[in-house]
């Protein structure tokens, strides 16, 4: 018997990495040394900080991925797997340096295969990170015909001294929230099971495009704005951003107080932004109450700077200059021992 006899295609995985290399070779950085291929993926961090931290983080794109493959969308989800990543370590201040990815399948199909990794591809080279290397698994009898499975990791860094822990928060301080693409990759679960029950609505119109479309819409990466706003204005104790949260798993209701220290909390005036089309249908069809939307969807605000209220016209008109839509969503307040977050 050969390995192939076994389910496993030793020259399938070979020409996915040929087909990939050019995809992944356009988000490589000058620190990265090598190309793939080896055991260990390098980079060279040397002479570009002075003391560096590294964050890391790793993440999967939840049950959006069972619905990529039932639509047969496999060129963003790769999107949705790095902004899930980047995003998450750029609320310390960090810039995403590098990322690998883990694909697993039961049968290794190429062209499925170099649709997801490429869209893998984009979403680091759009975030300046380097795709530098993963892991490409043929499984036979763990995954059913079409079935695959992703996660993805990253690393970040940051200078010690602009690194954001949070401990610059303090009442009065303004939220600004910065607008999301759509769901994300957070809440499908819930998402999938709503549309099911409303049929599958094919022709469906939610805002000027077709349902399917506002599903599958890539999470939006922030990383290069928002680095550059860091640059320009800076962050941290008697600087205008005091923290950031990138707003996942829990929603509004349970990801922005985890930069707020003990003491405060949030008043977020829902009136301040316009609840986007997509979460307006999914409210509707799926009778969903509005605490249960605030804390299982981004609601159209995909990521959020905590600043100081002085300078947040200032922050404001960089967003408006890099086309970033935004709203001031509420504010720091002082807090007692109950419900730290109101939402109203």
């Amino acid at each position: 018997m050969t390995y192939r006899d076994a389910g496993v295609d030793i020259d399938a995985g070979n020409a996915v990495v040929e087909r990939i290399k050019p995809l992944v070779k356009r988000s490589f950085r000058p620190e990265v040394m090598g190309g793939l291929g080896g055991f260990g993926a390098l980079f060279d961090l040397s002479g570009k900080y002075r003391e560096p931290v590294l964050v890391s983080g790793t993440d999967g794109v939840g049950t959006k991925l069972k619905l990529a493959q039932e639509l047969g969308r496999h060129d963003t989800i790769g999107i949705d797997l790095v902004g899930m990543c980047v995003n998450d370590v750029l609320v310390q201040g960090a810039e995403p340096l590098f990322f690998l990815d883990y694909f697993a399948t039961g049968k290794l199909d190429v062209d499925t295969t170099v649709a997801v990794v490429g869209g893998i591809a984009k979403g680091c080279e759009l975030s300046g990170c380097a795709l530098i290397g993963g892991e490409t698994a043929e499984m036979p009898d763990m995954y059913a015909p079409g079935e695959y499975d992703l996660a993805g990791f990253t690393v970040g860094a940051v200078e010690k001294a602009e690194m954001l822990d949070g401990s610059a928060v303090g009442e009065g301080d303004v939220l600004i929230g910065l607008a999301s693409s759509g769901a994300h990759s957070n809440g499908y679960s819930l998402i999938r099971r709503i549309y099911d029950r409303a049929g599958r609505p094919a022709e469906l119109d939610i805002g000027g495009v077709p349902l399917i479309d506002a599903l599958m819409a890539p999470t939006t990466l922030y990383v290069k704005p928002v680095l550059a706003l860091l640059r320009s204005h800076g962050a941290g104790a008697g600087k205008p951003i005091h923290a950031m949260a990138h707003i996942t798993g829990g929603g509004l209701t349970e990801n922005i107080i985890r930069v707020v220290p003990d003491g405060l909390g949030l008043d977020i005036d829902a009136s301040a932004w316009p609840l986007p089309p997509l979460f307006q249908w999914l409210q509707q069809a799926g009778a969903v109450a509005d605490a249960e939307m605030w804390r299982t969807f981004n609601c159209g605000i995909g990521f959020v700077l905590i600043a100081d209220p002085a300078s947040a016209a200032a922050l404001e008109t960089s967003l408006d200059q890099a086309g970033i839509g935004h709203w001031r969503i509420g504010q720091v307040v002082a807090a007692g021992a109950g419900e730290r977050v109101r939402i109203g």
